[in-house]
């Protein structure tokens, strides 16, 4: 058995890259938490029926918080599915959910952008605006190829290779001009060496853009400040899910209860008697 999931553990890696469309980085946290959960899973055979008994693995990872048990959790049974569906029938014990609040995403505002960008060069200043324009994951960045960018619009493949266009600022356009006249890039709009720029040196370059002004921002961030802001200037919810690519309306609905938060700060700050009461 433990030969016959370590090969299948190398197809579904291969699938969730290839089928899935999902980044290098995600699938090695996919690798590393299946590598680590069979060191602890019970593999049970109860008369030909295959159970996988995750208490012991639930055991080793219950002091972690629980929205990192939650994730590895969700690894362990996206491989199961994958195992049901090429015919290996697994039944999972131990296998209740974590219950993980919500947290809000922290978008970074406008100005603080745009100070930093005040200090960026050419090539960093087209990656921050990219993500910041677009609402770009940092994927879909660093895959993001010339062909696909024209004057107007971006086709953009996102997860699971769904592909999503998006509008391109005119000022945005102006200054992929700039960047495109001075680096001799052949496919994609990052390049190294003639392969494209790694997700990882994206991100190095997005938090030194930002360490300069000294804040600690993510890429992510920068599609969070994206969203809230069509979402805070009335633009429809619809509109703005498929402009992210989401493909449940639910995750982008976590932008609208940010924009309350906002409003109600803003409330308690203005508000006359909100002020008697500080």
């Amino acid at each position: 058995m433990k030969k016959l999931l370590d090969n299948k553990k190398v197809a579904f890696l291969v699938y969730l890259q290839k089928q899935r469309g999902y980044s290098e980085l995600t699938v090695k946290s996919y690798e590393e938490v299946l590598t680590e959960a069979f060191k602890y899973i019970d593999i049970i055979d109860d008369n030909g029926q295959i159970i996988f008994n995750l208490m012991p693995y639930r055991l080793h990872i219950a002091a972690l918080n629980a929205k990192t048990i939650s994730k590895k959790l969700s690894a362990i049974r996206s491989f199961v599915r994958y195992l049901n569906e090429v015919n290996i029938k697994i039944i999972l014990q131990a296998d209740e959910s974590i219950k993980v609040a919500k947290t809000l995403p922290k978008p970074i505002s406008h100005e603080h952008i745009m100070e930093a960008l005040s200090e960026a060069d050419l090539k960093e200043k087209v990656a921050v605006l990219m993500l910041y324009s677009l609402g770009l994951r940092i994927s879909e960045l660093a895959s993001l190829e010339l062909q696909n960018i024209s004057s107007e619009w971006v086709r953009v493949r996102g997860k699971g290779n769904k592909e999503r266009d998006i509008p391109l600022l005119e000022d945005i356009k102006k200054l992929l001009d700039e960047y495109l006249s001075n680096f001799m890039v052949k496919k994609y709009l990052f390049e190294k060496n003639g392969k494209r720029l790694s997700e990882n040196s994206l991100r190095y370059m997005i938090t030194k853009v930002f360490s300069r002004v000294a804040l600690k921002v993510t890429p992510h961030q920068l599609r969070h400040s994206y969203a809230s802001s069509l979402l805070n200037s009335g633009a429809p919810i619809v509109d703005v899910s498929e402009l992210l690519g989401h493909s449940c309306m639910a995750t982008t609905q976590i932008y609208t209860k940010l924009g309350s938060a906002l409003k109600q700060q803003n409330y308690n700050k203005a508000h006359p008697l909100c002020k008697d009461e500080q």
